[in-house]
């Protein structure tokens, strides 16, 4: 985590990580980042995931799987 002073305000930056294997993304959030519905990709394991961040806080939204068409 880093801290950083900007205009007499305090702000945490955080390293994203992936949800999948755990490893730092290219995505960097500040602790009043709010992403909504964001398409996270790890360059590591080659995954994306749909995420939600508010106050540093990740949540992961489980997408269903697609259903093949039935004749």
């Amino acid at each position: 985590m880093i801290v950083v002073v900007r205009d007499g305000n305090v702000y945490k930056n955080e390293w994203i990580l992936c949800p999948v294997c755990g490893n730092k993304t290219r995505v960097k959030i500040r602790d009043d980042t709010v992403l909504k519905n964001f398409p996270l990709f790890c360059p590591k394991c080659k995954q994306e995931t749909i995420i939600n961040v508010k106050q540093l806080n990740m949540s992961v939204i489980k997408e269903p799987d697609a259903k093949t068409q039935s004749r």
